[in-house]
């Protein structure tokens, strides 16, 4: 950070006792001592996301779960950006806004007086409404975009944070691209800002030029030089992929606010991500002794999942928190520890956040206890040599593939048991109709043991009608609780992968099916689930039959 280096923390980075300064968290919407604001910027940072465009209604659904999540600050917009953003943010606000326990609806404002005034228009009907004001303060930014003079920003300052004071008490300020600023002419900023009637004061990291000991310092040193009582803000982008632990450095240095989005969202690289600095700080309460939040992190997941789907930025798998793979276990010794303990591979609680905890994937890298512990759990239980002459099939079928499925895995076992997989239902004919006009409709002819049976279903589309005339033609009553369809190859003629999943009397089984055209892929996906049914429940059967029960 130019302008700035010498730091007061000590050689194991914890920010030495005594160094607090004036600006200690005492501002409007600070909360109880320790209680650290969360300021939610997904509805207007993370909008910034290239590729994301969300209407007032996404916007509206987005703020609901935000504030069912509990935090504290919902900043919902640009309100001078325009029109819609206007109606958006005033939406949010008369609705989200005025609920007995709803967060404080934020707008955003350049210091422009016309500005400020647009957006307390568009903030004012909530029950606690702020206005954000910003402006550059880097010598890039100056220079180059504002074509300002330091005096000239320093007055924009005064000026726009004395209006925004004129119509609430909770105003934020911040100097955008702080950790490019020269430390002295930051300092003069931030004191002309609580001066005009900041209560808060956020330091914006823009560009992702911060290092977690620098930034960390940068915010002791503000609130040691900066007299006056208001909250310190971090707002750290991941440019260099350390928004998280930016803002944590701020936190542990006395930062009492911190702006966050949901999936880590933003410009360019995104924003630190809500659910891993709301994480970090409950489970390392060690370095940050008597800082809490009072975010529902069971709400985490959710909203992660609905932020995904309105903005179409999917999750990453190895996403921390809230990521497919956050609480998934491949390798052998780790699947043996979950099982025996949660604790010895996860250090969250998966339904803390929302998400299902030891969740076990078989591939190449797992071991005897994870692949018995599978077997058990689809209704297979065998042991001894039978076991092991499984398990050594399985590895050398794992070598060849990257994820093994149970219909891999079933054959394994019972070849190995000197058992024929036979199935009881195949599909003879598959006739489909669909389109804009009329309901989708689907026909289905199966066989068993030489007799064919015919039937006919309607369904929301023709995937669910062949599926609903398979039902009725195999007369096996089931429920889907998951379908998922990949492609096995590129191109036009790609090969629709399809994997279902059913669930009937306890029993949960998937089956797969493979197709040039992904409806037929899908009736025999559904169909090889039912055929898997069938055999586990004659297997049941036939084992309490040999045990008397």
């Amino acid at each position: 950070m130019s302008g700035h280096s010498n730091s007061t923390h000590d050689a194991t980075g914890q920010v030495p006792a005594g160094a607090t300064g004036t600006g200690t968290g005492a501002g409007t919407g600070a909360g109880p001592p320790g209680h650290l604001v969360v300021f939610d910027t997904t509805l207007r940072d993370g909008e910034q996301s290239p590729g994301v465009s969300l209407d007032a209604a996404e916007k509206l659904e987005i703020a609901e779960q935000l504030a069912r999540a509990g935090v504290d600050y919902v900043e919902a917009g640009f309100p001078v950006a325009s029109q819609g953003d206007f109606e958006a943010v005033q939406a949010i606000a008369r609705s989200v806004g005025n609920a007995s326990d709803a967060p404080a609806i934020c707008g955003l404002s350049r210091t422009q007086l016309s500005d400020v005034d647009r957006c307390w228009d568009a903030v004012h009907d909530a029950r606690r409404a702020r206005i954000h004001v910003f402006i550059s303060t880097s010598p890039q930014h100056m220079e180059h975009m504002l074509k300002m003079t330091p005096a000239q920003v320093l007055a924009e300052t005064r000026a726009g944070v004395a209006r925004a004071r004129e119509h609430t008490a909770d105003v934020e300020f911040s100097p955008q691209d702080a950790t490019r600023t020269s430390f002295d002419f930051m300092l003069e900023v931030l004191a002309a800002a609580v001066e005009a009637g900041a209560t808060t004061l956020n330091i914006p990291d823009t560009v992702g030029y911060g290092i977690p000991w620098d930034f960390g310092a940068l915010i002791q040193h503000i609130r040691s030089e900066v007299a006056g009582e208001y909250v310190l803000s971090t707002h750290c982008h991941n440019d260099l992929g350390m928004a998280t632990a930016n803002t944590l450095a701020g936190v542990q240095a006395g930062a009492r606010q911190v702006e966050v989005c949901v999936n880590g969202l933003g410009e360019r690289a995104g924003n630190a991500a809500l659910e891993e600095v709301v994480m970090a700080i409950r489970i390392r309460p060690d370095q940050f002794p008597g800082v809490a939040t009072t975010v529902r992190t069971e709400e985490l997941a959710r909203a992660s999942r609905l932020v995904s789907r309105l903005t179409g930025y999917p999750v990453q798998f190895n996403k921390a928190v809230v990521g497919r793979n956050a609480f998934a276990h491949e390798s052998g010794i780790h699947q043996h520890g979950v099982l025996a303990d949660r604790s010895t591979y996860e250090i969250i609680d998966a339904a803390s956040v929302g998400q299902v905890g030891r969740q076990i994937v078989l591939g190449k890298h797992s071991g005897r206890h994870a692949f018995s512990d599978t077997l058990e759990k689809m209704g297979i239980k065998t042991q001894g040599e039978g076991l092991n002459r499984a398990f050594t099939r399985f590895k050398e079928l794992a070598d060849r593939k990257v994820e093994i499925s149970e219909a891999d895995i079933e054959a394994i076992v019972i070849e190995e048991l000197g058992q024929d997989l036979v199935d009881d239902f195949q599909l003879e004919a598959l006739e489909v109709s669909g389109g804009t006009v009329g309901m989708p409709h689907a026909r289905v002819v199966v066989s068993r043991a030489g007799d064919k049976v015919e039937a006919t279903s309607d369904g929301d589309g023709m995937i669910a009608a062949a599926s609903a005339a398979i039902r009725k033609a195999t007369a096996v009553e089931s429920q889907l609780i998951g379908f998922n369809v990949s492609s096995v190859t590129g191109g036009v003629d790609a090969l629709g992968d399809v994997v279902v999943q059913l669930e009937a009397d306890g029993l949960k089984v998937s089956g797969r099916g493979v197709s040039t055209d992904v409806v037929e892929a899908s009736a025999r996906a559904y169909l090889a689930a039912v055929n898997r049914l069938l055999r586990i429940r004659a297997r049941n059967q036939e084992r309490r039959i040999d045990t008397g029960f």
